[in-house]
């Protein structure tokens, strides 16, 4: 899988392939032009509950990451991107301050440890 991380703030470049916005807010302050997504899938995203719960909280991460990973069993948009990745490189965005503790890198994790 060629997968990648990176926020949706920074400026977008070749090597991204498939931009993929996996947040279900559209980023603040952010026009649909700059952000160039080619695929914003909302449906991958935690639920609103989870985020909530989450927080960004270092804390929680293992348990968000846990409880994320529930929420994605049987998502069919998940099944088209691990197929996407299979063919292309896909850079999952994120809007989060801290890559560390976003979605899209706890989606990543969730994907690498399914490969």
């Amino acid at each position: 899988m060629a997968l990648r991380v990176k926020r949706v703030y920074e400026p977008a470049s070749p090597e991204d392939g498939v931009r993929v916005l996996v947040d279900r807010l559209w980023p603040r302050g952010l026009s649909k032009e700059k952000a160039r997504v080619d695929w914003w899938a909302k449906e991958l995203a935690p639920s609103d509950a989870l985020r909530r719960f989450f927080a960004h909280d270092p804390g929680k991460y293992p348990e968000f990451l846990r409880r994320y990973r529930k929420e994605l069993e049987g998502n069919p948009a998940l099944e088209y991107l691990k197929a996407l990745s299979r063919e292309r490189t896909v850079t999952l965005l994120f809007a989060a301050r801290e890559e560390r503790y976003s979605n899209a890198r706890a989606l990543l994790e969730i994907l690498e440890q399914e490969a």
